[in-house]
C-alpha cells in the first residue's frame, strides 16, 4: 500500500525565536528543530545561550542581546539570512513580570514599574515584528509576495483576568496590547501574504513562573482554573504544537487570531477556596 511521503511541517524554515533561550523560546525553538527547520535563538542571559547552543546543535544559531534594545532583531534576521540562506518567520516570546519593579494592582503600581514592564513586553514586540514586516517588505519587490511569518506571545492575562492571584496591572495591559497590535499589523499587511497570529497560554512553569509554581493555595486555585490534564500547571512543550502549526505553511489561510492554549483557564471559574 502507498503511503505519502509528508515533510516535516518546517522543512528548510528559517525562523528567528526572540526570547529563545530559556523557557517557553527555547522549547519552541527545539519543536522548530524537530520539525526540519533552522532558528536563530536570542536571549539575554551568558549561561542560557551556551545550553541553547548545546540543544539545537547545528540547526541552531544564539545570539546574546537585550530585545528591548533597537537592533537586536536586525540582527537576528541577518545571522538567519547569513547562517540558513533566508528569513521565513519570527516568533517573539520575550517579555515578563514587572513585579519586582513595582507592577501590581491599579493602586499600588508604581510609575517605575509600569515603564519597566511596558518596555519588556511592548517594546520589544515592536522592535522585532517590525524589523521583520521590514524585512519582508523588502525581500518582497514583485507582484508575487512570498510574505512571511510573525507568531507573539501573549497571556490570557490580556482578557481573562484573575486579580487575586495574578494582580499586576501593567503586564495585564500589555499583554492586552499585544492582541491589538498584532490584529492591527494582520490587517496591514495580509495583502502582502504577511501573517500575524498570537499564542496565549496561562499559567506555565517557566523561570517567570517561580513565585506561582511554589505558593500551595495558586496551586490549589489551578487545579479548577486550569483543570485539563488532572488540573496543573502547563509546560513549556504544551504550547510547541501550536506554535509550529502557526509558523508553518499549513496556517498559511490564518492571520489575525489569538489561540488560548490555556488547560481550559478562560472557560473556568477556578474555585479560591474558603476564606479567599
Amino acid at each position: 500500500m502507498y503511503v505519502p511521503t509528508v515533510p516535516p511541517a518546517l522543512q528548510d524554515k528559517s525562523i528567528v525565536v526572540i526570547g529563545g533561550t530559556t523557557g517557553l523560546g527555547l522549547s519552541a525553538a527545539r519543536a522548530i528543530v524537530a520539525a526540519g527547520g533552522r532558528v536563530v535563538a536570542v536571549g539575554r542571559n551568558q549561561d542560557n545561550a551556551a545550553a541553547a547552543r548545546d540543544l539545537l546543535g547545528g540547526a541552531g544559531h544564539v545570539l546574546t542581546g537585550d530585545a528591548t534594545e533597537e537592533g537586536i532583531a536586525e540582527r537576528a534576521i541577518e545571522a538567519a539570512a547569513r547562517q540558513f540562506g533566508g528569513f521565513d518567520a519570527l516568533y517573539h516570546v520575550a517579555g515578563g513580570s514587572g513585579r519586582r519593579m513595582g507592577d501590581g494592582p491599579l493602586d499600588q503600581a508604581t510609575l517605575e514599574g509600569w515603564d519597566y514592564t511596558l518596555r519588556l513586553n511592548l517594546t520589544s514586540m515592536f522592535l522585532s515584528n517590525r524589523a521583520a514586516v521590514r524585512a519582508f517588505l523588502k525581500r518582497d519587490q514583485g507582484p508575487q509576495a512570498a510574505g512571511g511569518v510573525v507568531l507573539n506571545m501573549g497571556s490570557v492575562l490580556g482578557w481573562s483576568p484573575s486579580p487575586t492571584h495574578f494582580s499586576t496591572f501593567a503586564y495585564t495591559a500589555a499583554k492586552s496590547a499585544i492582541v491589538g497590535m498584532t490584529k492591527q499589523a494582520a490587517a496591514q499587511y495580509a495583502a502582502a501574504n504577511i501573517r500575524f497570529n498570537v499564542i496565549a497560554p496561562a499559567l506555565v512553569e517557566t523561570p517567570m513562573a517561580k513565585r506561582a509554581a511554589g505558593d500551595e493555595q495558586i496551586l490549589a486555585f489551578i487545579k479548577t482554573k486550569q483543570p485539563l490534564d488532572g488540573g496543573r500547571i502547563g509546560r513549556p512543550d504544551d504550547l510547541d504544537a501550536a506554535a509550529v502549526f502557526l509558523l508553518a505553511d499549513q496556517s498559511r489561510f490564518v492571520t489575525g487570531q489569538v489561540l488560548a492554549v490555556d488547560g481550559g483557564w478562560c472557560v473556568s471559574e477556578g474555585q479560591r477556596g474558603a476564606g479567599e
